[in-house]
């Protein structure tokens, strides 16, 4: 029988090559579910080819025009909002919970999909990084799954495959080190919107751009690492490597290095998440490592990117605190895409939003929630007064 899908986002980057992967292999999987927000001429597309049960956008206007384009072209559901998000997420016949959306939104479906023994492939970093803990502990009572989609914590995943956890050294995440790693830390006083944008390897959104070019990203990375693998932090590594074809490695404690190399296309972690625990042949371009010439590997400098050191700061601190640096850090970004602070200014700023926090422990979905909210409203006082 064909595996049922249900896709958060399927209009974004993640979810259209997730409904590539699946249209490749229409044999295995049937998609039950979709949610598209705003993009519903996309979304219409989406639907007129997959033909699932149930569709969510943003709000009702936007579902009432997406069935007036319809015109009854299929039996579907029209859901929208949070609420729609949620029951596409604890549909009864789903297998797989592709979860695509970004941001912290994408939390409370999530939540709710692994508290009804939803297995789940997360794309949506957000959602571990604030609440790993709860997520964790919640798929383990449930006996759910949480399959990385990302290509450094499949590579780590693959890595650990037939290991023994007593017998990892520690993990190490590579990173590109973004467009400004080469800048001194007096240059990086004056960076411009459009310097830290100009990513050298990859076309992403401006966020995740901006987190490239602080190296948050790699900082919450560290953060769901803990919590896929139930890694501690002082066994997370970051290494800068500007080819980005070593995903990420695993140095076990004979001295061995595992490392997952390969093309630079997300459909590769897609499909390994879909058909985990096993492999499936496809026609992606492989990797000749004979054109690439060489690997190169280099520090981080924590001083010189100091969100790094913000990240694993939160994850030992615990709690609610990783809720207060992720949310302090979007709209940190904001500010300085909206030139409204400085480069320099962002990891000060959740810096300071941080240290006016005190996490609570064992937190429910409602602290996270909170702690999330109090971090923005206080980040944005900050913004008025920082430079």
């Amino acid at each position: 029988m064909r595996k049922k899908i249900v896709i958060l986002g399927s209009t974004g980057s993640i979810g259209q090559q997730t409904l590539e992967v699946i249209r490749k292999y229409s044999n295995e999987f049937e998609v039950v579910g979709l949610s598209g927000w705003e993009n519903t001429t996309f979304l219409k597309e989406q639907i007129s080819f997959f033909k699932p049960k149930i569709a969510v956008v943003k709000n009702e206007n936007t579902a009432k025009k997406l069935e007036k384009d319809l015109n009854n072209l299929n039996d579907i559901k029209i859901l929208w909002g949070i609420d729609g998000l949620v029951k596409i997420s604890i549909l009864e016949e789903a297998d797989i919970i592709v979860v695509a959306i970004t941001g912290v939104a994408s939390l409370i479906p999530t939540y709710e999909a692994v508290k009804q023994g939803k297995n789940i492939a997360l794309a949506s970093k957000e959602a571990i990084v604030v609440a790993g803990e709860l997520l964790v502990k919640e798929a383990k009572l449930r006996n759910a799954s949480i399959l990385p989609i990302d290509s450094e914590h499949s590579a780590i995943l693959q890595c650990l495959k037939n290991e023994k956890k007593d017998s990892v050294e520690k993990i190490i995440l590579t990173a590109s080190g973004g467009a400004l790693y080469n800048l001194t830390e007096t240059a990086l006083n004056n960076v411009s919107v459009e310097d830290a944008l100009n990513h050298p390897t990859w076309k992403m959104g401006k966020k995740v751009t901006i987190d490239s070019a602080t190296l948050m990203n790699k900082g919450l990375e560290v953060i769901e690492a803990k919590w896929f693998f139930n890694i501690p932090a002082n066994k997370i590594e970051i290494v800068i490597h500007p080819q980005s074809h070593v995903h990420s490695m695993v140095q076990f404690i004979d001295g061995t290095i595992l490392a997952q190399i390969g093309e630079h296309d997300m459909r590769i972690p897609i499909q390994y998440a879909l058909f985990y625990p096993n492999r499936t042949t496809n026609n992606f371009p492989r990797l000749e490592l004979t054109k690439i010439g060489q690997l190169t590997f280099k520090k981080v400098y924590f001083d010189k990117f100091p969100c790094i050191k913000l990240a694993y700061q939160a994850l030992e601190l615990g709690g609610t605190m990783p809720a207060v640096l992720n949310g302090a850090n979007e709209i940190a970004v904001n500010a300085f895409l909206n030139n409204q602070i400085s480069f320099s200014s962002i990891p000060l700023l959740i810096k300071n939003t941080m240290k006016e926090h005190k996490p609570k422990h064992n937190p429910n979905i409602n602290d996270i929630l909170d702690a999330d909210y109090w971090a923005r409203e206080r980040a944005l006082d900050f913004c008025m007064n920082v430079k």
